[in-house]
């Protein structure tokens, strides 16, 4: 299969651990996929996971052979993966686009808040509880970041009991008004799917070919 582009896949885990998916079934869209690591919230605090993750993505870059770069992640991951588009690399529009599977993206937000109040993963990202007064908070919210319009992929299931699907559903509003090409997936199940589902599969392969070419001519699983 002809390579149409390189992915930068990171990881998620809760900003604490590794999870299992490795976005290695994205190869399957012409994508090169090489793996990002970063420091979890035991050694370090936001933004050093970002840093770790830009790090990761100018080495992608050098290795590209001229192929555009995508970041994506699942989790925790794809919430890094946003804020490395929303943000660019070496400038902020070196980002050829944006897949986030299943990914938190608003500390404050109310479903999020009432769902994993008791045990927050931001909190142990920033160091303290988010609040709506506190910069580290602001700047660790994806919506913050927002207008570079690089394209955005957001997938999601509704019985997601980890990571609420509002979340994708508040931040798509937030894409459209600045301007950012959206393809959001909501869909039946719960947290991290099976990234080679023939929904997911078919939904992935709808973004890329907008944003890639050659298109591939067959979208779903096999």
């Amino acid at each position: 299969m002809t390579e149409r582009g390189v992915l930068l896949w990171i990881h998620g885990g809760g900003w604490r651990a590794r999870s299992s998916e490795d976005g290695a079934a994205l190869a399957r869209h012409g994508l090169r996929v090489l793996p990002a690591t970063y420091r979890f919230v035991a050694e370090a605090r936001w933004p050093a996971q970002l840093d770790d993750v830009r790090a990761a993505a100018r080495a992608a870059l050098a290795q590209a052979d001229g192929l555009p770069l995508l970041v994506g992640g699942d989790s925790a991951g794809g919430t890094l993966a946003l804020h490395l588009a929303l943000r660019g690399v070496n400038r902020p529009d070196d980002v050829a686009g944006v897949l986030a599977y299943w990914s938190p993206v608003d500390p404050l937000g109310t479903e999020w808040r009432r769902l994993r109040g008791g045990d927050d993963p931001w909190a142990d990202l920033l160091g303290h509880r988010p609040a709506p007064d506190d910069p580290a908070t602001l700047d660790a919210t994806v919506a913050t970041h927002v207008g570079n319009r690089v394209p955005v992929m957001l997938v999601h299931g509704t019985a997601d009991a980890a990571v609420p699907p509002q979340q994708s559903v508040g931040l798509v509003a937030a894409l459209l008004a600045a301007g950012h090409p959206v393809h959001a997936w909501l869909t039946h199940g719960g947290h991290s799917l099976d990234l080679a589902r023939p929904d997911v599969h078919a939904s992935t392969a709808t973004f890329l070919n907008t944003i890639l070419s050659p298109p591939l001519s067959t979208p779903w699983a096999g």
